[in-house]
């Protein structure tokens, strides 16, 4: 190795390393705020779940001012003394955040037909996704009472906020009324990259309309439609200021694990609802994982970077920079052949 390619190499090594710390100190900040959002609040949390409630101590006869130390108490009462409870709000939140998502995605999808005036349609759709969920849940609350709209409509007087699958259902159509214009508008920004052209050239292969869609539209807009559909499940699993408002606290029908936290929180009963909290994340965490792994969702764009990398690498012999060194060492060969020639 040459003089001058060690420098090359050493000025190169350098600049990475530049670029490096560059990098870094661009980051940096927003690793401190999710570090200050995210970390700190769950490994509190963490904490603050193997601590009881302040109350009577048995051995002394006196009040204990601090929280005792109960260990894995709190799970154990989750699963056993109030397990009917969890259960209960455990199938709540997986029907809520299954079914609202399947229809918002099914809405979503079928949202950009083509219409007549569809910038208007579109435009309008999109003001349910703008209005607060607590204002969506009041007048949702309207429609739904006893004298409202939807009793108007069907011609009944249902008590959909007493029922138990009718305080469900109206929990879902108002959930998917809000939120299926934000799987509709994700999905429709990944349909403006398909060529207007690939629709053409399938028609005159006689393809039908379910055959381009199948064939040509979810494909094509399958990874803006995988990362919609995994953030919108991860809210659903969340949901508390929806069924906490329109149909009300501590109902059975609708009490999601949100609404747990929630209420042993509002109890002063905090390591019960840090137990609770963990308990969601955790749930939350795992459907996640799940989804990215099995549907393959590119959250950070680099799926496409690493396959042009590697047909990069294959193409050059397996080594960044060998497709060049070959240019240049067949350019020296053939110069070399042409002073042997003459």
């Amino acid at each position: 190795m040459t003089t001058a390619t060690v420098e090359q190499t050493n000025k190169r090594s350098s600049r990475a390393k530049s670029q490096e710390r560059l990098a870094l100190a661009l980051i940096a900040p927003t690793l401190i705020v999710l570090t200050i959002v995210i970390v700190i609040p769950v490994i509190q949390s963490v904490k603050q779940a193997l601590y009881g409630q302040p109350g009577l101590d048995p051995e002394t006869g006196f009040v204990n001012e601090t929280e005792p130390f109960v260990g894995m108490k709190n799970f154990a009462d989750i699963f056993t003394g109030s397990g009917e409870r969890f259960w209960t709000a455990f199938w709540n939140t997986t029907l809520f955040g299954v079914v609202t998502v399947v229809l918002e995605t099914i809405l979503g999808v079928i949202m950009h037909r083509a219409m007549a005036g569809r910038g208007i349609v579109r435009a309008a759709i999109l003001v349910p996704w703008a209005i607060p969920t607590a204002v969506s849940a009041i007048l949702w609350g309207w429609i739904f009472n006893q004298n409202g709209v939807a009793n108007a409509i069907i011609g009944t007087h249902i008590m959909w906020a007493s029922g138990n699958w009718t305080a469900k259902w109206s929990i879902i159509i108002a959930d998917v009324w809000k939120t299926a214009p934000y799987i509709g508008l994700l999905t429709l920004a990944g349909l403006q990259v398909i060529p207007t052209e690939v629709y053409e050239a399938a028609k005159v292969d006689g393809a039908n309309a379910w055959k381009r869609f199948v064939s040509i539209t979810l494909p094509l807009v399958k990874p803006a439609l995988v990362v919609a559909v995994l953030f919108r499940a991860l809210d659903a699993l969340r949901m508390f200021d929806l069924p906490f408002i329109l149909v009300g606290p501590r109902m059975k029908s609708v009490e999601t694990l949100s609404m747990l936290v929630q209420d042993e929180a509002s109890n002063l009963r905090y390591g019960a609802a840090a137990a609770y909290a963990i308990i969601l994340f955790l749930y939350v965490f795992i459907i996640a994982f799940a989804f990215i792994k099995i549907l393959g969702a590119d959250l950070v764009g680099d799926k496409h970077k690493r396959k042009k990398m590697k047909a990069t690498t294959f193409v050059s012999g397996g080594r960044p920079g060998g497709r060049r060194a070959r240019q240049k060492a067949n350019a020296v060969q053939a110069a070399a052949s042409k002073e042997v020639a003459s």
